[in-house]
């Protein structure tokens, strides 16, 4: 662990967070600016910057947890689908390997996620407990 890293403190529990899943490996968290309701980060709790660096078993704990998570996504929100990305390198903000599991909406264009200008996502925010409990719930009856 990095302890300058806010991703390290994110994934390390360092920081708060509302942590859907975690194991040995990685941590699961809600983003604290969702793009929809149940947008998740995976976050290895080892400082690992890019794809490139993870070790095998950090590399499929973080598919396994993307596996997991978009199960629960989709029964508990019923999305048109989902988008798993990463960003790395200068396009990574936290500088720390994270995935993003994004629920999605065919009325939505996901240009937005990458724009600068603020999501309008006052409800999501807002919701951010009451989603990691139906997250949490639903992911304990999958494991």
């Amino acid at each position: 662990m990095k302890s300058d890293c806010l991703g390290c403190q994110l994934a390390n529990k360092i920081s708060a967070v509302h942590v859907v899943y975690e194991n040995d490996y990685v941590c699961c968290i809600l983003d604290h600016n969702p793009f929809n309701e149940g947008h998740v980060l995976i976050l290895p709790k080892e400082h690992v910057e890019d794809v490139d660096e993870l070790r095998e078993d950090t590399a499929n704990a973080v598919i396994q947890a993307s596996r997991l998570i978009s199960k629960a996504v989709k029964a508990l929100y019923k999305p048109d689908g989902i988008t798993i990305c990463q960003n790395g390198g200068i396009f990574s903000e936290l500088h720390h390997f994270h995935m993003h599991v994004v629920p999605r909406y065919r009325h939505q264009s996901f240009a937005d996620f990458y724009l600068e200008t603020p999501l309008n996502n006052e409800s999501e925010k807002g919701k951010l407990l009451k989603t990691r409990d139906e997250l949490c719930a639903f992911i304990k009856k999958l494991i």
